[in-house]
């Protein structure tokens, strides 16, 4: 049984069928496909007349939400839509959160202590191409599959993505299911801290590790036969030789997202052995110029950001940062002003470029 605190008006059960506890039970689903998979009342610990009329009123509500695929899907969600879909069987959640090394934090313990209801989690750095010495590249096609196949993930899916900085890390999972052909994937705009502040419903059922790790260890296996058609949308990604013919030719401009003080060299660098500096001709638009209050800003705020950074968002984009983490906030900022933006994001980032003795690098700013 889901262990589940909320307000009593906000009391949520739902699962997925292939984990469905016992003292559950699947209604039939009607022509429509709109019944969801609801725990019994009866079979629920004891409430009050309040919470049990509470529960009666939002199992209603869940049986008559539609199949999502018929759905516009905007890139950025609210905890409300996001509440008034949590049965839909075909929503898939993800909670993507990731933290800097020396951060202190472990996202996957956090996971295992409370998320929104029918969770699961995605490992940014496990569901990548762990033969790089760079830190969670874009895996292969094969292991991303695997990956999505263990997270119960079809390719009609709807998938929303969160963290639990508000926002962070959640567009670098956002951008990773694109990169593969995933069209129907959003980010909840504030993430984990703001469902959780609205009251909203969070599930603190005790998770084993096996079920944390579940996506990574499934894509870290040899490449197998996967249901999940994963397909490299290659305009979407730049690779270090193709940057570096950028330097010269100045085809797409490169949006730095790292602070102010390591794009100019006089902060130093979180890892060691990288340069200070910035690739030559690139912008600067520290990614948390895009947010308030771990939200993005609205699309004319936001317009306002890149134009007085002297980013044209008619142009087309690279962006960058350390790891490729936060250069995925910047490509969903600029797909809130423009959604047809021509954007890729450079995989490798400044730890890429910064850690090589063969790239230019400049240091005044540009």
């Amino acid at each position: 049984m889901l262990g589940i605190t909320c307000k009593p008006n906000h009391f949520i059960c739902a699962h997925w069928c292939r984990t469905l506890p016992s003292s559950c039970v699947a209604p039939s689903l009607s022509s429509t496909r709109r019944r969801h998979n609801l725990c019994t009342p009866s079979l629920l610990p004891t409430r009050s007349n309040k919470t049990q009329a509470a529960l009666q009123s939002n199992s209603g509500e869940s049986s008559r939400a539609t199949t999502m695929s018929a759905e516009s899907l905007p890139s950025l969600v609210t905890p409300s839509w996001l509440k008034d879909r949590l049965g839909d069987r075909t929503l898939k959640l993800l909670d993507a959160s990731w933290y800097m090394p020396n951060s202190g934090r472990n996202p996957q313990a956090e996971f295992r202590a409370e998320r929104i209801p029918g969770s699961h989690f995605f490992d940014l750095d496990k569901v990548s191409d762990t033969t790089s010495d760079l830190p969670h590249m874009l895996p292969s096609p094969e292991a991303f599959a695997a990956a999505a196949d263990a997270l119960g993930i079809s390719n009609e899916d709807t998938v929303v993505v969160y963290d639990r900085s508000g926002i962070f890390s959640a567009p670098r999972a956002w951008w990773t299911f694109k990169v593969f052909g995933h069209s129907r994937v959003a980010v909840l705009d504030g993430g984990y801290p703001l469902w959780k502040s609205s009251g909203l419903p969070v599930d603190t059922t005790p998770m084993g590790e096996e079920q944390v790790n579940a996506a990574g260890q499934a894509a870290g296996k040899p490449p197998g036969s996967s249901k999940y058609r994963a397909q490299l949308q290659e305009p979407q990604v730049r690779a270090l030789q193709q940057v570096l013919d950028n330097v010269s030719s100045q085809k797409e401009v490169v949006v730095d997202a790292r602070g102010g003080g390591r794009f100019a060299a006089t902060a130093p660098e979180p890892r060691a052995g990288i340069r200070g500096g910035h690739i030559p001709g690139s912008k600067n638009v520290p990614f948390d110029a895009v947010l308030s209050s771990g939200k993005f800003k609205s699309p004319e705020k936001l317009q306002k950001v890149f134009t007085e950074a002297g980013v044209d968002l008619q142009q087309p984009i690279v962006t960058s940062c350390g790891t490729g983490v936060t250069a995925c906030v910047l490509a969903l900022a600029i797909h809130q002003v423009n959604p047809k933006a021509a954007v890729a994001v450079y995989d490798g980032s400044w730890t890429e470029w910064g850690g090589r003795s063969d790239t230019p690098i400049a240091t005044a700013a540009s």
